[in-house]
């Protein structure tokens, strides 16, 4: 408020002097006498004063028309002047609206609307930098691909946008399955960017699809530098990269070589089965037994596996079925009430034909988790115990369309493979194989019932299965044992 009234003061006291000096040149004697044409104009002091002021606002005047003129005549010759940057101006402000807009349609996904923006705004700002890009993804997203190709090739051509070019390529290529052109162009953006997180999962990906081991693992290190990737992740990673280098080894025949990197991928990563498996072979090849052992305790400790046992089992493979049990002590108290323990030593008891041990063994698998391992060993252990032809069949009927239990799905796309293999056989994803029953149950064969007599050797009715297996499963009032026929155990079912 202080600044205001100072304002005011100033304003008065600046009308005042004006008003004492108009008063003294209106007061003051003499003035200025011009002639024009031989005729004589005499004005006072004021008037001069006005005149003179009048004099100096029309030289300004002109000067400024003189100017005017010369940048026209400038503007029209090419140069650069006022003029022509005022008109540069307009046009940038046209184009990077249209710019903008360009690039809310295509977040809204009207691809023709932000091609037309792409096209005005090209027009208006003359920057390929900055409106190739806006081209291309709108050229893309209305299905013109030769367009996109065409603007992301220009892009590659200056330093700025090199990299964005190349990665729009690698996606064209990525969309018509040409891998291997995808593959390279994705390298040379990983040169670009090494730190580019999304460009480092796409080399990786395409990497193991082409079982290129050496460069997976340099692109993995590369995530872990630039913090990308959590230890724990690449040291799985780092092991799954090594035992599958180490498999492709064993097809080529280096034994050596593939033993030690089992070995390493083992030490990475124990919980890893495949490598476990690997590096517990490797072992028994070496003539190291006990180190076998170690590896697939640590391993069973984790993640109880069938493969785990049957490497377990070469360790000594010319063992009685009793000698087998007693060394298996060692692995199945680990977990004596996981599923697999369970299994295993239904089938090591029923090898032993000790036929009361596998059942109890088995316990009520066969009931609480009916999948078809568990329903066929107790196929087995009822034919070992001399039960009747129709109750044995029933086991299998049901075996016949019950689930298979724990197997390789890939938790990207689910889709169920028979053996670990590095990348996902439908959906080509790397390292998401995971040991665990799918999700979805399986769908049993309509005619499975009906296959038995192919399978068994005698027709029988599904009532007769159903009502054998009730019967043969119950036991007595009194609480005895139930009464079971003397029928010839069959051949000994060899342990998975």
């Amino acid at each position: 408020m202080l600044w205001s009234l100072i304002k005011i003061l100033v304003f008065v006291a600046i009308i005042a002097l004006l008003a004492l000096g108009a008063g003294y040149l209106m007061e003051s004697e003499g003035g200025v006498q011009i002639t024009v044409a031989g005729t004589e104009y005499t004005l006072g002091p004021l008037q001069s004063v006005i005149a003179g002021l009048v004099f100096v606002l029309l030289v300004w005047l002109g000067l400024k028309l003189l100017s005017l003129l010369v940048a026209t005549l400038k503007f029209l010759n090419g140069d650069e002047t006022a003029l022509s940057r005022y008109f540069d101006r307009n046009r940038e402000q046209k184009g990077y609206q249209a710019l903008s807009d360009g690039m809310m349609a295509l977040a809204s996904g009207e691809g023709k609307l932000a091609m037309t923006k792409a096209t005005k705004a090209q027009k208006y700002l003359r920057n390929p930098e900055l409106t190739n890009l806006l081209t291309a993804q709108a050229a893309e997203m209305t299905g013109d691909t030769r367009k996109a190709a065409e603007t992301y090739k220009q892009l590659i051509q200056s330093e700025a946008t090199r990299f964005v070019g190349v990665r729009g390529i690698m996606k064209q290529k990525l969309a018509e399955g040409d891998t291997d052109t995808a593959r390279k162009l994705a390298e040379k953006a990983f040169e670009l960017k090494p730190k580019h997180e999304e460009t480092q999962d796409v080399l990786l990906k395409l990497q193991a699809q082409a079982r290129d081991w050496a460069g997976a693992r340099n692109t993995l290190n590369a995530k872990l530098k630039s913090g990308a990737l959590p230890r724990d992740v690449y040291t799985r990673r780092e092991a799954v990269l090594a035992l599958s280098e180490a498999q492709d080894v064993v097809a080529e025949g280096a034994t050596i070589e593939s033993r030690e990197q089992a070995i390493e991928a083992n030490r990475l990563s124990p919980d890893l089965v495949p490598a476990a498996v690997m590096a517990a072979r490797s072992y028994i090849a070496k003539g190291k037994p006990r180190n076998a052992v170690r590896v697939l305790k640590k391993a069973w400790e984790a993640q109880p596996h069938p493969d785990l046992a049957a490497a377990f089992a070469e360790i000594e493979p010319n063992e009685s079925p009793e000698q087998r049990i007693k060394r298996f002590s060692a692995l199945t108290k680990i977990k004596p009430d996981h599923l697999e323990t369970r299994l295993v030593l239904a089938e090591l008891n029923i090898v032993a034909e000790d036929f009361p041990e596998a059942r109890r063994a088995l316990g009520d698998l066969a009931q609480s988790a009916p999948d078809a391992r568990a329903l066929t060993l107790m196929a087995a252990i009822e034919r070992g115990e001399g039960a009747s032809d129709a109750v044995v069949q029933g086991w299998l009927a049901k075996a016949l369309n019950a689930p298979r239990g724990p197997q390789w799905v890939c938790e990207s796309c689910n889709h169920i493979h028979s053996v670990w293999v590095p990348v996902c056989e439908n959906c080509d994803s790397f390292d998401t194989l995971a040991w665990k029953t799918p999700q979805t149950p399986e769908i049993g064969s309509a005619t499975g019932v009906h296959m038995l007599p192919l399978i068994v050797g005698k027709p029988i009715a599904e009532e007769d299965v159903d009502s054998d297996v009730i019967d043969a499963t119950a036991a007595p009032e009194d609480g005895s044992e139930p009464e079971v026929e003397e029928n010839e155990p069959p051949t000994d079912p060899q342990p998975r």
